[in-house]
Order: C-alpha cells, then structure tokens, then sequence
C-alpha cells in the first residue's frame, strides 16, 4: 500500500514538474534555488531526504522536477530549464550525448539500482524454456546492459567485441534460442504475465514492489559496476558550488544510512 501511494504521488510530483519547468530557465545565481530533474524512485525519494533534512543546514535551497520517464530529465537539463539532473548512468549519459549532440558532465556518482531478472513463469534461470521470450530495455546503454547479465548468468553469450551498447546481433551464442524483446524500460514490469523472464531496472521494479536481492533470479553487484546514477549537469555548471553541495550531501553518511534503511538492497550506495 505505502508503494502504491508512492507511486500516486510520484504521478502528482510530474504534474508538479511540468509546471515548475515550463518554458523559463534555471538561475545560475548561486543564491537561488538549484533545480534539480529526477526520477521518483528512488532519485527522488532520497533527493527529498536530502532536501527535508540536511539542505537547509547546509544553506541549500532545492527544488525537485519530478519526471517518469528517461527523456524529459535530460531534455529539461539541455534546455536550461533545470541546472542538473539525477537519474541516469554515465553509458546512458554518452548514448545520450550521441544522439543529442549535446554535451553533459558527469559529476559524481551516488547509487546502483541493480539490474534484475525476473519471472512469474519460471522459478530459476535454467527452467527457462526452449524459445523462451525475455523482455529487456530498449535504449541502448540498458539493453545492453541487460544483455551482459543474461551472459553473466550463462543464458547466452555475446561477441568479444561486443559494445557497452549490445543488441541482438551482438549474441555469439544462444543455446536454448532466447527471443530477445526490446521494451520502453517503464513497461517492463508489466510484460511478466507476457514474457519468461524480464531484465527489469532497477527504479521501475521498486515501483511494482519487486526487489532486486529478493525476487531477481539474477541481479547485478555494486563492485566495479559502470551504471551507478550519479549527478549531471552542463559543463559550465558543474563548478557551480550549489552542485557540489548536492554532490557533498548525497555522498554524506546520512544519505548512506538513509538508502540503506528505506531500500532494503534494492539501492545500494555506489562504492566508487
């Protein structure tokens, strides 16, 4: 019930955001408010700790502009309508970058959310049948992220060469003839009744209640993982001292024990 509300007001909070951005820009003023775009879970809960118990003490005023998906974050950064962002990865980030023709800057990393696979069909990964259907993000950093996991855990096997941003044409070997099916990553939650297995991230399962060290069949580890969420800005931002603040506060103890309490291992603080 408590992540059904969550999920109820994380819907209100992208109303909120797409109000608060329109069309005027960000201050760069040192002595306004840093706007910052994220994701509701876990981005922003733990964005909201930050702003409801340790920003104020540390003379930063936030002001969160809650998104639900993996464009507008990014769109709103490119467009000045928010002077950082804290929602994605630094493959995500370059992929980004490329398509975009925009160029963002990584600050710092904060947390992983694991990868996981999961089913509602099979109870272990070697049950999975011949000709089996797995769901996997579409954009290319997560999906091959995703594909790496299933080769990680002997599913299939993919090229030497193969990309951070592998596809299907990238698969050396798939024994049991696994028909890889690229999804919005919001959706992929709800392709369990549809699919065998689904490689969901890590923010869309804790919305459906689904905990990576828990029900994943499979999920990835924090050590030397290349997909912690971390803070981005614009270059000529990311000297800003309100950003190093944030950065400051989110990588503080506090944050630290915050995560860990609320998330369970479902969010684990980036180690490097």
């Amino acid at each position: 019930m408590l992540r059904k509300i969550s999920i109820a007001l994380a819907s209100l909070g992208l109303l909120a955001g797409l109000t608060a951005c329109g069309s005027s820009e960000a201050s760069n003023d040192e002595g306004a408010p840093l706007k910052v775009a994220v994701n509701p879970v876990p981005h922003g809960d733990i964005l909201k700790f930050v702003k409801d118990e340790l920003a104020e003490k540390a003379g930063l005023e936030l002001e969160i502009v809650t998104f639900n998906d993996y464009v507008q974050p990014n769109n709103a950064l490119k467009e000045k309508q928010v002077t950082a962002n804290y929602f994605q990865h630094v493959p995500f980030m370059r992929e980004f970058e490329k398509s975009s023709g925009t160029t963002l800057a990584f600050v710092a990393p904060v947390h992983l959310e694991p990868l996981g696979v999961y089913s509602r069909k099979v109870k272990g990964l070697q049950a999975v049948p011949r000709g089996g259907t797995v769901a996997v993000p579409n954009d290319p950093a997560n999906q091959g992220r995703a594909l790496k996991l299933l080769a990680d855990n002997g599913l299939l096997t993919l090229k030497p060469n193969a990309p951070t941003t592998a596809t299907e044409k990238d698969i050396a070997a798939n024994p049991k003839g696994l028909k890889i099916k690229p999804l919005e990553a919001a959706q992929l939650p709800r392709s369990l009744d549809d699919v065998d297995l689904a490689v969901i991230n890590g923010n869309y399962a804790i919305e459906a209640d689904l905990a990576p060290n828990k029900d994943a069949l499979a999920a990835e580890k924090a050590e030397g993982n290349p997909y912690a969420n971390g803070v981005v800005t614009l270059p000529e931002n990311k000297d800003d001292p309100r950003v190093k603040k944030l950065v400051e506060l989110l990588q503080g103890p506090e944050v630290k024990k915050f995560v860990e309490g609320e998330f369970k291992g479902s969010v684990l603080i980036a180690t490097s």
